[in-house]
């Protein structure tokens, strides 16, 4: 009688996530910080946070291949996340920071009781066997290797995107990239150019194939959930082999505790794959796979933010081997319009968005394939239906339509591909091909009338073009100005180009040391005396970044008397 009741547990839980690591289930769940992390047999393991009453996932980690059975996770004084689990017959301790087995020890397998214990100076790892108890132990010892530079991906950089700048003080401002590699994973890091040193801040590792294209969704602003008004926060949109798109939500800040002074959080929005409809068919066996897993997407449009009407979700364009033009939206990617037109494979696929005088948007679309064919789009229409195309529970396989123009650019493939609007509302559209040559027009939108698709039609006022431009295909190209042209090849050169009257001009050639050039990305910057100066950064078989100061603007045409 004299006994105190607590307080009742609740009848139901407050929040489930069912299926969270498939049929083998969950191993272990870790408290760490403001987040929980979850381990499985699925080879994973995921960050959660919890909102309110509920669980969220944040983020899924694949620490290596063949690593299909993780136990535990253990966060070591240093910072390093160390992953127990277990490699076939081998009890394995895998380490985020490095990316390396730093224990491998045969025992069987994971089905026994065993214990694992690591200390500054020793480390010992207890097992059952065959009824036996066994030990092992290791004395701690200084590394054989020295790391000279650790490596940001282990095998070719396919593509990289500028992110932003984060001002941190007493230091240089440090560039935020995102690089996507051929060994299935993209990374987030920051630069310093005055340490010339690359930090990785967070590494994805959502795809199953390589990652080959990169696309931001709006302006690097101001970051949220709680990481200050220094910090960047924007979409990104990854794709790659085996027709695969991811989608995150980058959030980045200043963070003086950490060795790169930048702190990122990463938030898995939604993924999609071409053949998830054909992976939850019953009796698939007996049936005959139309479309092979071997499409691959090759470029990423322009995305645009929820905020810009009439969209309620993000839309991203994307291009491949499937030979179609495809729009996605989020937050669950949904195919709402695809187009086989160019009947070839589609390497560059560019979005950009025109204004009319009454304020009407009309959203535009370039596309350029093996071919040497560069098309324009109006896909003002699909991308209006988005949100009822999102709603459907079904994959819908709408038409593009056909194009507002094709222009025959180059004898052969498109590598690279830009769009640049002129002060005047007209766009500059620049493309490099397999041949080396380099191929600038100039269109101009215009209400159309008549037969013209959507109520646009374009015409193309001047076209420039330099058949032997570089030595080796073009795979980077930007428009920097009206007058001014960035191009850069295989053969390793960088080249300034003036538009001119008389055609395009070489101004200055540059060599960089990047090998196997894959792509290209380029910012300006007004220093501080207002002089304003281009950067650009390279990937390929490695990374670099390049500055140089503006060139003078060409004087005006006088005008005819």
């Amino acid at each position: 009688a004299g006994t105190r009741r607590s307080a009742p547990w609740p009848a139901t839980p407050l929040s489930v996530l069912f299926g969270l690591h498939g049929k083998t289930g969950v191993t272990s769940v870790t408290c760490h910080g403001d987040y929980i992390y979850s381990t499985g047999r699925d080879g994973c393991y995921r960050q959660l946070r919890l909102r309110g009453q509920q669980l969220e996932v944040l983020r899924k980690h694949r620490p290596c291949k063949g690593l299909q059975w993780i136990e535990e996770l253990r966060f070591a004084p240093d910072g390093d996340l160390l992953v127990l689990g277990f490699h076939a017959d081998n009890f394995v301790v895998w380490s985020s920071r490095t990316g390396e087995n730093l224990h491998c020890v045969p025992c069987g397998g994971g089905h026994r009781s065993w214990s694992y214990c690591s200390s500054p100076s020793a480390e010992a790892f207890a097992f059952i066997k065959c009824g036996d108890v066994m030990l092992y132990r290791c004395e701690a010892e200084p590394p054989e290797q020295q790391v000279l530079l650790a490596s940001l991906h282990g095998r070719e950089i396919a593509c990289v995107r500028r992110l932003g700048a984060v001002e941190v003080p007493g230091r240089a401002a440090l560039n935020v990239f995102v690089t996507g590699s051929e060994d299935t994973t993209a990374c987030v890091l920051a630069l310093s150019e005055g340490s010339r040193a690359a930090v990785p801040l967070a590494r994805l590792s959502d795809h199953i194939s390589s990652v080959r294209a990169l696309a931001l969704a709006g302006p690097a602003g101001p970051g949220d959930e709680g990481f200050g008004d220094e910090g960047l926060s924007a979409l990104l949109f990854s794709a790659g082999g085996r027709a695969q798109i991811e989608c995150y939500r980058l959030l980045c800040s200043r963070d003086p505790a950490s060795e790169s002074a930048v702190a990122c959080q990463v938030i898995h929005v939604a993924s999609h794959r071409l053949d998830e409809h054909w992976e939850r068919k019953k009796n698939r066996h007996k049936l005959v796979k139309m479309d092979p897993e071997t499409s691959n997407y090759h470029s990423l449009g322009g995305c645009w933010e929820p905020r810009c009407p009439p969209l309620g979700y993000p839309l991203c364009a994307a291009a491949g081997s499937a030979e179609a033009d495809r729009a996605a939206a989020a937050q669950k990617l949904v195919l709402v319009a695809e187009s086989f037109h160019h009947q070839r494979c589609v390497l560059k696929v560019e979005a950009f968005l025109h204004t009319r005088a009454g304020g009407e948007r009309r959203h535009l679309l370039c596309s350029a394939a093996t071919d040497g064919s560069v098309a324009f789009w109006d896909i003002t229409g699909p991308v209006a239906d988005a949100v009822s195309v999102a709603l459907l529970t079904e994959p819908v396989f709408p038409a593009l339509g056909a194009p507002l123009l094709t222009v025959m650019a180059h004898s052969c493939g498109v590598n690279s591909l830009h769009v640049h609007e002129t002060p005047e509302g007209q766009y500059l559209v620049a493309s490099g091909s397999d041949d080396g040559s380099v191929h600038l027009c100039l269109l101009e939108v215009a209400p159309g009338g008549g037969e013209t698709v959507a109520g646009t039609c374009l015409r193309v006022l001047e076209r420039v073009a330099r058949p032997c431009a570089h030595a080796a295909h073009v795979t980077g190209i930007r428009v920097l100005r009206p007058d001014l042209l960035l191009s850069a090849s295989v053969d390793q050169r960088l080249t300034l180009w003036r538009r001119g009257p008389g055609g395009l001009d070489a101004l200055s050639t540059t060599f960089f040391h990047v090998p196997d050039l894959a792509e290209l990305d380029c910012w300006e910057v007004a220093e501080a005396g207002g002089e304003l100066r281009y950067y650009c950064v390279l990937c390929g078989q490695g990374l670099e970044m390049l500055h140089g100061a503006a060139p003078p603007e060409p004087p005006p045409p006088e005008a005819h008397q």
